[in-house]
């Protein structure tokens, strides 16, 4: 939920150079969230991103910050957190708090969402760049310059009401323009030298094909995914030979749990088309060595059934087999027949006696 939000301030923020604050690596962002759902209820998301990679985490009741990696308190000590803790706080409260109170003024309609991005990008390591704007219901409303805020030309009469109104706290803002121009910097700085060996990995993506619910009948949804892989950069793309094939469908490329990321791309094609096509999935770990995938060469479920089924049959016939064994193992044995054989020494002495007295 909280990367499709992000996404969705990516693009409402559009504009100069605001696609490069979410894509460069060399950048810190913060990102807020606000959804007032009505006067009593506001639910609070924030959180905190070093690139592509979320390593603060903000609860806003408590207002603590959580670390989620071991080096996202950068070159900071803990009393520079606590105060930072405290200052964002009472600014988050205070800032948020004002759209709540000037909804009829402001013409707000619930429910409703106001989006907050702000941090500091780096510039062929050397120029640093700092940037704070915000958006209502995915338009931009207005951007920190300086010391003031600046309504955004689009939004209207209300980017000029809410902005009137923030540029009357004069101490507030010349606090966010430290927190932009000097704290945001030093605290990126630090971020880049104590996260180096995690930002600069390489994770292999895992790869395989999947097929998903039809457009209709006689027809195949491909499915190929990635998952697993880092950075974000990667190419997924659907082959019938070399020959790239129109029409894919690629969906969001969606953050794990562990700092990676996955993808899949479907193709739609008739029942009889799907022989022949390939998935080829590039990605920077794997040394300019394609993953490619066939969909001709996917195991059948017979072959799969009788993988597994081949395997027991010949194991219950020779537990059949052994039991037998055991059992002809354990009949009585006797040196001599328990009745005598016509055949026996014996009875051809008796006959041969009784035919000699004859």
């Amino acid at each position: 939920m909280l990367f499709l939000q992000l996404l969705l301030v990516e693009v409402v923020l559009a504009g100069g150079d605001n696609e490069d604050a979410f894509q460069e690596p060399n950048s810190f962002q913060a990102i807020l969230i606000s959804s007032f759902y009505n006067r009593s209820w506001v639910r609070n998301l924030g959180s905190g991103w070093l690139g592509e990679l979320q390593i603060l985490g903000w609860e806003s009741k408590s207002g603590a910050i959580t670390f989620l990696w071991p080096w996202s308190k950068g070159n900071f000590n803990m009393e520079q957190w606590m105060e930072l803790e405290e200052l964002f706080h009472i600014n988050y409260i205070t800032f948020f708090h004002k759209f709540q109170i000037y909804v009829s003024q402001w013409q707000l309609e619930y429910p409703f969402e106001v989006q907050l991005v702000g941090g500091c990008k780096m510039h062929s390591g050397k120029n640093l760049v700092s940037f704070l704007k915000v958006a209502y219901q995915g338009s931009d409303i207005m951007s920190f310059q300086k010391t003031s805020w600046l309504p955004s030309p689009e939004a209207g009469s209300r980017a000029q009401q809410v902005t009137r109104l923030f540029n009357q706290y004069y101490s507030t803002n010349e606090g966010i323009r430290k927190l932009l121009s000097a704290v945001c910097p030093q605290f990126l700085s630090g971020l880049l030298d104590a996260g180096k060996a995690d930002l600069q990995r390489q994770v292999r993506p895992e790869a395989w094909l999947s097929s998903g619910s039809s457009a209709g009948p006689g027809r195949l949804k491909l499915v190929c995914h990635a998952a697993g892989f880092y950075p974000k950069p990667i190419s997924v793309m659907w082959l019938r030979g070399a020959q790239e094939q129109q029409g894919a469908q690629q969906g969001d490329i969606l953050p794990n749990a562990d700092g990676t990321w996955y993808l899949q791309v479907s193709l739609d094609v008739g029942a009889t088309e799907a022989s022949g096509l390939s998935c080829r999935v590039r990605h920077g770990s794997l040394g300019g060595q394609d993953i490619l995938l066939h969909w001709g060469h996917r195991i059948s479920p017979g072959w799969i059934f009788l993988a597994v089924v081949a395997p027991l049959v010949l194991l219950g016939g020779l537990a059949f087999w052994l039991r037998r064994r055991w059992a002809q193992d354990r009949r009585p044995h006797t040196d001599f027949p328990l009745e005598p054989s016509s055949s026996s020494p014996a009875t051809w002495l008796r006959t041969h006696l009784q035919t000699a007295r004859r």
